[in-house]
């Protein structure tokens, strides 16, 4: 949980940067005067239609929304072809720097060729309109060409994390039913090279007791690490060989403003994990817009750089999405921020005079731990907006960030979001809000959010800690759950009635009525940005043949803002695992969990317990391990079925009893 800092300083906005800010104290006002006109208005300044809509918001089948209805565009087209219409195509819409030190610098004209040759190499393939397609591949342009030219075809992309296993990947290929996977042979991690392509295969391959990912056609690869492949004739396609040859034309089709646009799945509290559906008019508006005012972007004249993966909603809205829709120029990083040395963020920095930085607490904290005079060995004086995004932000890495890599003066952005919100939601806006560090601050112009009790009512007390809701429907948002309407409104609208989306965080207000989001209240964990099921890593690690249960949670991580630990009891054959051999299975229930999710998951530690915490009706009580993994007292145990089960746990683990 993040708490105030009491040596928080308050940094009123510089009058210069007002004076040219995209976002002005005015928008508050137009947005509180006619909310829905305020988002006309934004759709109509922001993006090109085809056909203009002839209703902002249709909220009659609450909670199913449809924004701009009536309206037709292409989002590929606003993202690409409306900025070479304008003159634009030199600008600069990508640098890329690769892993190995390749880079790529690609125009907004150039992107429209690969784009039109990316869309008409699917649909050789048979990608058509609400045909799905699933991306999983590294920090490479081709993976935006991908993901712009199925959103040009009207082909709903479902982008996997490059990070997960062949598990993971299988169950998102099957729930989208994807037609097409696009990949590469392998991607380079930390200089060396990791396989993709493998990864592919083995989720691809029947295999008996799994379901089998039939839907899918064709496998689109580009050679990236010249890793060796394993090629199934009739289904393998080398991107080299079928897509450069393309035509560099291809004509956007309209669509429908509420037309799918993607599917990207988020963990849930159950095993299977959620495919939260964003569609193309209102998603695309309110990302273009968010981008513009919260991260002050200035098209002609700013180098911006969200470092965020386009497996995650943040590559998808403020990489891909809104920047491109902005016209922006940006960089594009495949690489991670000590390969080959500690410096490589501030060198690409340097090397472009990025601008505006976009990044997630994690990183910030490592940075401070790597020591101040590495970033202090190169010039950054080209940075003046600095952005934050994943998870709340210690006001102590707040303050180290803008004094060390915004030279004490880049204002901070500290956007809070979801995958299921599609956009930023609560953020300051640089030229117009005193920035608090640590605190999240107020809505942005358009939105609306409140904090709410047990009983739903609103909270307005300073500190007291209620639940973030947000009040009112907004563009960006989640459609539904792909294929489970019920699941999308038992999950998100009824925890506190219809009228209230829940977001899964708790919240509370300071005494200036600044936001603090304090975390998750659900089971779901937050590690390093990325959300992490807990049900998932149990299922994983129950997998194993020596687990008989297994519970998770997530403990208070100084450098990851929450670290996962497991609670294991072993089957009978192996319960009295110690020692040495009790170490080495630890070990390898770690690699077991990283195998079958993903490296991200493994956790920071696994304790091999007798029993677990449980009430009556076999509900296991995650709070009281949470208790023992962050090392504090251990609360209430009163509705427990045995109280006694947790000094079992503590006396194991050499720990005093309650």
């Amino acid at each position: 949980m993040v708490t105030q800092d009491s040596s928080a300083k308050t940094y009123a906005p510089d009058e210069a940067f007002t004076a040219q800010a995209v976002g002005q104290s005015t928008l508050f006002d137009d947005a509180e005067a006619d909310r829905e006109g305020f988002w006309a208005t934004q759709a109509r300044e922001r993006i090109s239609w085809s056909t203009d809509f002839d209703q902002t918001l249709d909220w009659s089948n609450a909670p199913f929304a449809r924004w701009f209805v009536g309206g037709e565009l292409n989002v590929s087209y606003n993202c690409v072809d409306r900025h070479v219409e304008a003159g634009n195509g030199e600008r600069v819409a990508i640098h890329f720097e690769g892993d190995q030190g390749d880079t790529r610098t690609i125009t907004y004209a150039d992107l429209q060729q690969e784009v039109s040759k990316t869309a008409n190499a699917l649909a050789e393939l048979g990608v058509g309109k609400g045909d799905r397609v699933a991306i999983y591949m590294p920090m490479i342009p081709e993976t935006v060409f991908t993901m712009l030219a199925c959103a040009r075809l009207g082909a709903p992309h479902s982008v996997v994390f490059g990070g997960f296993a062949a598990d993971a990947l299988r169950t998102r290929v099957i729930d989208a039913e994807a037609k097409v996977v696009v990949t590469t042979d392998g991607q380079w991690r930390r200089g060396k090279p990791a396989p993709l392509k493998a990864t592919v295969d083995e989720a691809l391959a029947v295999t008996e007791g799994k379901e089998d990912a039939d839907s899918v056609t064709n496998v689109l690869i580009v050679k990236r690490t010249d890793s060796p492949v394993d090629w199934v004739e009739g289904r393998d396609v080398w991107w080299h060989e079928f897509v450069d040859g393309q035509s560099a034309e291809h004509t956007p089709e309209p669509m429908d403003s509420e037309h799918p646009l993607f599917i990207l799945y988020t963990s849930g509290t159950t095993g299977k994990p959620k495919g939260i559906l964003h569609t193309s008019g209102g998603y695309l508006v309110q990302n273009a817009y968010a981008n513009a005012v919260v991260h002050d972007v200035h098209p002609e004249t700013d180098v911006y750089w969200c470092t965020a993966d386009v497996g995650w909603v943040t590559g998808h809205s403020y990489l891909v999405y809104g920047p491109l829709a902005n016209g922006a120029t940006q960089v594009v990083y495949e690489g991670t921020p000590d390969t080959p040395h500690q410096g490589r963020w501030w060198e690409i920095v340097q090397k472009y005079g990025v601008s505006i930085l976009y990044t997630a607490p994690t990183a910030i904290r490592t940075f401070m731990k790597w020591g101040d005079d590495i970033p202090a060995k190169y010039d950054l004086s080209s940075i003046r907006v600095l952005g934050s995004v994943g998870e709340p932000i210690n006001p102590e890495a707040w303050r180290w960030f803008r004094d060390h890599i915004g030279a004490g003066k880049a204002p901070i952005v500290d956007t809070w979001w979801q995958t299921e919100t599609g956009g930023i939601m609560i953020s300051p806006l640089p030229g117009v809000t005193t920035l608090e560090p640590g605190s999240a601050q107020r809505p942005i112009p358009g939105i609306k959010a409140e904090i709410l009790d047990d009983e739903g009512q609103r909270l307005t007390d300073p500190g007291a800690v209620g639940y973030l809701v947000l009040t009112e429907p907004w563009p960006g948002m989640l459609r539904t759950i792909w294929g489970d309407d019920e699941r999308y409104k038992d999950t998100y609208w009824s925890r506190f009635g219809p009228e209230f989306y829940f977001a899964g965080d708790g919240a509370r207000y300071d005494e200036d009525g600044n936001i603090w989001v304090l975390g998750r209240v659900d089971d779901v964990m937050n590690v390093s940005g990325h959300r992490l099921s807990t049900a998932e890593i149990e299922s994983a690690l129950v997998s194993h043949p020596r687990v008989a249960e297994a519970a998770v949670v997530g403990a208070t991580d100084e450098m990851t803002g929450q670290a996962v630990c497991a609670f294991v009891i072993l089957r009978s054959e192996g319960a009295d695992a110690g020692g040495a051999e009790g170490e080495e299975l630890i070990q390898e229930l770690r690699s077991h969990v990283g195998k079958e999710i993903g490296p991200i998951a493994k956790p920071r530690q696994v304790m091999i317990v007798p029993e677990l915490p449980k009430t009556r009706s076999g509900k296991i009580m995650r709070r009281l391990l949470k208790d023992v993994a962050e090392n504090r007292e251990v609360g209430d145990v009163s509705t427990l079925a045995d109280s006694s089960v947790m000094n079992l746990i503590q006396d194991g683990m050499g720990k005093p009893a309650s």
